[in-house]
């Protein structure tokens, strides 16, 4: 999916906000709903921190419960909810992306543990039927830095979104612990 440079999301990254909107809208016609917590690429996409390519959108929690139709509790992404992952499969087939464009692989990242206070500071948006919530930049410096040295290659895209980032040094000492 291909993000242009400017500092509006919506200009930012239209091909997956394209996507993002369709699951939302697909939800919405089969009277579904579904909150899903981002990071990775597309929450550095959304978020107006880097414009780059990504051929996904990583999920690492769902919202579990509602307060007065906002998500109120998250939880480990597994499994994702069935109107969720048709949505997803047949925006794939219409985008022509991959199957797993929108999958929760790093959900995983639940066993080792999130950032502590992570889920009070996620953004929410509404798209539809999808509730979409964006880590904050300081757990995504946490989650990148752990990618990062996973991989130390300076050329990963990992690294390179944990520059794009600009932790200082007290925002690194806190998420090397």
């Amino acid at each position: 999916m291909k993000a242009a440079r400017s500092g509006n999301p919506e200009k930012k990254a239209p091909a997956l906000l394209d996507a993002i909107r369709a699951v939302g809208e697909l939800l919405a016609a089969e009277g579904e709903t579904a909150g899903i917590v981002v990071v990775g690429g597309a929450a550095l996409i959304l978020g107006g921190i880097v414009s780059r390519l990504t051929e996904d959108v990583d999920i690492i929690a769902t919202a579990r419960s509602w307060r007065k139709g906002v998500p109120a509790s998250i939880s480990r992404p597994d499994p994702l909810p069935a109107s969720l992952l048709r949505a997803v499969s047949r925006v794939a087939r219409d985008f022509i992306l991959p199957e797993n464009w929108m999958n929760a692989e790093v959900g995983a990242q639940w066993d080792m543990g999130l950032p502590p206070g992570f889920e009070k500071r996620v953004r929410w948006q509404q798209f539809g039927g999808l509730s979409l919530g964006i880590a904050d930049r300081r757990d995504l410096i946490y989650l990148k830095l752990y990618a990062a040295v996973d991989n130390e290659e300076p050329q990963s895209v990992h690294y390179q979104d944990l520059l794009a980032l600009r932790p200082d040094k007290r925002e690194l000492a806190a998420a090397a612990t």
